[in-house]
């Protein structure tokens, strides 16, 4: 296990989709960035989230239960644990998933809660089929689980590995029949992919398909699809789909069964989930079970069967009974009416804290990742896809299973969350308090600067998530850590104090966030309750606030000169018989391959402004049909880097010419260094680079 709160090099924002991350990106700038990870720069499915009207708060304070009251709760009052019974769970769910699902513009819903082996909780709620009003019914509604699928490939590979025909530490390449590209000179392990420490960077490329006839197989998307290696193995979490896709690809190849059959075959079929299926879409048995799934209005027609690759970390289609039936055998130590999926040893191990960046943290575990409440210690996962955002955890110690899963994608920010918080609330209240240090404030600014997160692309077009994504780390005057953008589900920022050596709580509230240093003792990253991903100090040439005022202010110039070139173009149009504009003495009109240059850029720029805002939320991610246009943004780039070499060089030629005018010299000089700067940023953020990898 790899504990590393002393060794910054050793510690550690789902598919895309988990509870923890949803918390921190919810307001607007967050929809955009959404929209630029997906979509070139722009969007990534793991984790989505939209900002929705919020009750008036004269309905949260008439319902102590509701939504806008979760966070307040549990930290400043004291409660008496209510009866965890179906009676109650029944009443207490009918109060507020309704509420969630007309709140968020949500279709439907199925919820499951169990406790020592029996079913509290097993309910449907709101539509499966908004259109034809059919009613979700939670034993036999197929839901989209997304990322809860890892914890199936884990599962399997952990059955490998019993058999002794794995082993975690071995060098992947090991088991596959193509390679993964040296570096760090260190190999990557099965037990580096479970814990998301691999060090790959994002890819989305034909992540999500809507036609079946266009998924690529397994070993297609797998090779085409190679991401680079940006992190050393062991050392920095990055979630990473692709991981869990070739370990799902090295289960196919040591069993020698597809995928999808291994996993029906040896958890399904064992544990009596006949309503389960990694099949995209379901087999012809199942073709009729399966919710629809909404984008951002349920009135409009459903976005269609979401076909994810790789199957292996976001492929699954389940109900809540069988995720039921999931969640037991794991509590049974393997088991289930009899039949054993692993051996109890197994899942001991799998549930062992493998890496986390402090031990006052939440680990990830062998695949599955703890999500900590009260004194709940929930070990699971979550999922999300366009439309279906889901939650799947046990509780070892209470004997508690939970699952949740929304079929809409306004869905995929609080609802989750609030869940809950208000179930380990209600049924397991704690009164505990943090106890704050004081800090000296040297130690407190040497956390302030920009991060990013680093789950991130840098060598594709998606690299300019990264720059969308920075988040700002300051201090107050009154000594209080803030996080730009993470706010609480009431949308208030969270104020962080210290607890511990660079440890933080969040204020009225119980996540926490710690601050990795290096051995030179400067904050190198963040670590906050999700363990699957951090966040990453920038350099200052990364900046996002410096680039934006570089960038904006060169935009600007460009600007101005084309709207120069427009002005005379036009004179000359309108007004033929008026005498031709003649510069001034000492002046000289830009030359053409400087105007040209301006003239592209200024296309360039604003043709992806219209694109980019033409993308919702529930569009399809990229997939190899992009390609001809992002080799087209690659030909346009490349002529309008061509003729800013024009401009840059006329910027220099200007000043050793002693007949032009000052203003006339400056003038020159702020187009070439416009155009030097939109260039630079053009190759660093790869608007110019790779056209068939994202």
């Amino acid at each position: 296990m790899l504990e590393a709160g002393s060794q910054a090099d050793s510690m550690c924002l789902d598919c895309a989709g988990n509870t923890c991350i949803l918390l921190f990106l919810r307001d607007l700038e967050q929809l955009v960035k959404r929209r630029l990870v997906v979509y070139l720069f722009a969007s990534t499915l793991a984790r989505p989230c939209l900002l929705r009207s919020q009750l008036p708060p004269d309905s949260a304070a008439a319902h102590p239960n509701s939504p806008q009251n979760a966070e307040r709760k549990s930290s400043s009052e004291t409660f008496v644990a209510h009866p965890l019974d179906a009676a109650d769970l029944d009443t207490f769910f009918d109060g507020i998933i309704p509420l969630q699902l007309e709140r968020s513009d949500v279709a439907g819903a199925t919820v499951l809660v169990m406790k020592d082996g029996k079913p509290l909780l097993f309910k449907g709620y709101g539509y499966a089929d908004a259109k034809e009003k059919k009613a979700v019914d939670p034993t036999s509604t197929i839901f989209r689980l997304a990322s809860i699928s890892k914890l199936f490939t884990w599962v399997s590979v952990m059955q490998l590995q019993e058999q002794g025909k794995l082993d975690l530490d071995a060098d992947v390449n090991t088991y596959l029949d193509f390679q993964i590209r040296p570096a760090f000179g260190r190999p990557i392990s099965l037990r580096n992919l479970m814990t998301h420490t691999g060090g790959f960077e994002e890819e989305v490329r034909d992540i999500i398909i809507t036609d079946p006839k266009k998924t690529p197989t397994l070993r297609e998307f797998l090779i085409e699809n190679q991401p680079r290696r940006i992190f050393a193995p062991g050392v920095v979490p990055a979630y990473s789909n692709y991981g869990v896709g070739l370990a799902s690809y090295i289960v196919q190849r040591v069993s020698g069964q597809p995928f999808e059959q291994y996993v029906a075959e040896h958890v399904f079929a064992p544990l009596g989930m006949a309503h389960s299926t990694f099949y995209q879409p379901p087999q012809k048995e199942l073709e009729a079970l399966p919710s629809q799934g909404y984008g951002g209005n349920t009135t409009k027609p459903p976005i269609g069967f979401e076909i994810f690759n790789p199957a292996g970390a976001g492929g699954i289609s389940s109900t809540a009974f069988d995720m039921g039936r999931f969640g037991q055998a794991l509590l049974n130590g393997g088991e289930l009416d009899g039949k054993q999926i692993l051996k109890p040893e197994t899942l001991k191990a799998m549930f062992t804290p493998q890496f986390r960046a402090n031990d006052q943290l939440p680990p990830i575990c062998m695949g599955f990742y703890e999500t900590w409440r009260n004194d709940l210690r929930w070990i699971g996962h979550g999922g999300d896809l366009i439309a279906f955002h889901s939650f799947f955890a046990i509780e070892p110690a209470q004997k508690l299973v939970a699952f949740v899963s929304f079929n809409s994608a306004a869905s995929s920010g609080k609802s989750r969350p609030e869940l809950l918080n208000m179930f380990a609330d209600r049924y397991f209240p704690s009164d505990k308090r943090a106890t704050y240090i004081t800090v000296p404030t040297s130690e407190l600014k040497a956390i302030e600067g920009r991060y990013q997160p680093t789950r991130r692309s840098e060598s594709t077009k998606l690299k300019f998530d990264g720059l969308m994504s920075q988040r700002s780390a300051s201090v107050n005057k009154d000594g209080v850590l803030q996080i730009e953008d993470v706010k609480d589900l009431r949308g208030h920022t969270v104020n962080w104090k210290p607890i511990g050596k660079d440890l933080f709580q969040e204020v009225d509230g119980q996540r926490r966030l710690f601050a990795i240093r290096n051995g030179q003792g400067t904050v190198i990253r963040l670590a906050f309750d999700f363990p699957g991903a951090q966040f990453e100090r920038v350099p200052w040439w990364e900046n996002s606030r410096f680039i934006s005022m570089a960038i904006g202010g060169s935009c600007l110039v460009l600007l101005a000169v084309v709207l120069a070139t427009f002005f005379r173009f036009f004179r000359r149009l309108v007004f033929r018989k008026r005498p031709k504009l003649v510069p001034q003495p000492g002046t000289v009109w830009l030359p053409f391959g400087t105007k040209l240059a301006s003239w592209i850029w200024f296309v360039l720029v604003s043709t992806m402004v219209i694109v980019f805002a033409s993308f919702g939320d529930d569009s399809v991610p990229p997939t190899h049909e992009w390609d001809k246009y992002l080799y087209l943004v690659n030909l346009v780039t490349a002529f309008a880097i061509f003729f800013s070499v024009f401009a840059i060089l006329s910027g220099l030629r200007a000043w050793l010419r002693s007949r032009l005018r000052t203003i006339t010299k400056i003038k020159f000089s702020l187009v070439a260094i416009a155009c030097l700067l939109v260039t630079w940023f053009a190759i660093h953020w790869n608007i110019f680079g790779p056209a068939s990898r994202l």
